[in-house]
């Protein structure tokens, strides 16, 4: 009954959402494309997938990204699709994979849409990346027969809290799921408190720290670098979102007649943003570019860079002196900070501030090995970079920290492979009359 009235409130906010999608086309015309996919008309894959990967958006991406990998490179006949509810995580599974997978939007969690899409792809295995409970999308699957795995399960005690308020709904979903590999023991911990049974909790660590990066990242850094100019400080701000950016060159502002030629490449983490951050870096009076829009040298009276291009943050991270990584400096609904493990795999030391909800581990860990700094107003952001700015020293040994601290922590991948190998090994299941039956029929529905 609560899953039915869960399912009768989609359906009220149904309008809602189209507007929310028309809204977000203004910005990103992308929104606009694949809606049939949104509501389960995909194509038709008779041969069905070995796994259904389930990431949100690019964060989410990246971190099953080192999974995914080798998960086809041991098991090369394995077909994997990923879902995404974002264009830039379509995009990033594009650039990611190119065609070793294959992609389409993820179903809302609409029973006829969930139907749908399960009719037309037939997934031996939903692997959930973080911890996205969709009552509707986990009760098919399990009617199914497909294995359900929630992976890198991070679950704050916001969210337990939150979830506890509404567990006639969440409760059976948890209860459906065959495993979850859980990134710390408080993650462990708050599932547990959800009722969910300790024999199918794991504690795998977390998939972030698995950076893998291409070899070429180090020398396309050194390019970039020349371009940048090696004599002057670079900082980069990297997945700034709205309001961030103002702060930053106000900060700009304040410590350039200190700073010498102090370079600030920001990169916003929507692309629909990057005219208007150009566009705000001009009307604040700073000598500018796009970084789509120039080739070669940056001149030395230029302050600020828009790194406007896809793919390229890891690389930028690598080419910087310093890196500050945004969603974390300013209260943002619906964010709690970006990945901080990206530059310090590149050996950058990193600031971030106070919002870092999703990364609440991480971040602990970052300051407590003097990896980065983390802040809690501009005062202290100020005093921080410019600490940083003029102690080369302290910003070495900070980077060397931070290479040591995601290596020690690595590992996680592996673990998951561990509890999934036996899953991925099944053969291929043959669905009965009456499984495929209950994906047509249902109240409400």
């Amino acid at each position: 009954m609560a899953r039915l009235l869960y399912t009768l409130l989609l359906w009220i906010v149904l309008p809602v959402l189209l507007l929310r999608l028309l809204i977000r086309g203004f910005r990103n015309p992308s929104y606009w494309a694949r809606w049939n996919e949104r509501f389960g008309k995909c194509q038709l894959y008779p041969a069905g997938f070995t796994a259904w990967v389930h990431a949100v958006s690019v964060g989410e991406v990246n971190a099953a990204t080192p999974l995914i990998n080798q998960i086809l490179q041991l098991k090369p006949n394995c077909r994997i699709l990923v879902t995404t509810m974002t264009p830039t995580g379509s995009d990033q599974v594009a650039a990611t994979f190119s065609n070793r997978v294959t992609h389409c939007y993820a179903p809302y969690d609409y029973p006829f849409a969930v139907r749908g899409f399960l009719e037309k792809n037939s997934p031996r295995n939903l692997i959930l990346m973080e911890t996205e409970i969709w009552p509707n999308m986990i009760h098919y699957c399990h009617q199914l027969g497909t294995n359900i795995i929630m992976t890198n399960v991070r679950l704050s005690e916001k969210s337990r809290r939150g979830y506890a308020k509404v567990l006639p709904v969440i409760g059976p979903a948890l209860r459906k799921v065959d495993l979850f590999a859980a990134q710390s023991k408080g993650d462990q911990e708050r599932l547990l408190a959800l009722g969910v049974d300790s024999t199918r909790i794991s504690r795998t660590g977390s998939m972030k720290f698995e950076i893998g990066l291409p070899a070429s990242v180090r020398e396309v850094a050194e390019a970039v670098r020349r371009d940048w100019g090696r004599d002057r400080t670079v900082v980069i701000a990297g997945s700034t979102h709205e309001g961030e950016e103002s702060l930053l060159l106000e900060l700009l502002t304040q410590i350039s007649d200190d700073c010498p030629g102090l370079l600030l490449v920001l990169a916003p983490r929507h692309p629909e943003r990057f005219e208007s951050v150009a566009k705000l870096a001009v009307r604040e009076g700073f000598e500018s570019l796009r970084r789509s829009h120039h080739t070669g040298q940056v001149s030395s009276t230029v302050s600020v860079q828009i790194a406007d291009t896809m793919g390229e943050l890891p690389m930028l991270y690598a080419a910087a002196d310093i890196a500050i990584v945004g969603g974390s400096l300013i209260r943002i609904k619906g964010i709690g900070g970006h990945n901080i493990l990206e530059p310090c795999a590149v050996g950058v030391p990193v600031i971030f501030g106070q919002y870092m909800r999703n990364f609440s581990e991480i971040s602990r860990l970052t300051v407590e090995r003097r990896a980065g700094f983390q802040v809690d107003s501009l005062d202290e952001l100020r005093t921080a970079l410019t600490t940083l700015i003029n102690d080369p020293s302290l910003r070495a040994t900070m980077g060397d920290n931070g290479i040591t601290m995601v290596s020690e922590n690595a590992g996680a991948t592996n673990r998951t492979l561990e509890l999934l190998f036996p899953l991925l090994d099944d053969p291929a299941k043959q669905f009965t009359q009456e499984q495929e039956d209950s994906l047509t029929t249902s109240p409400l529905e």
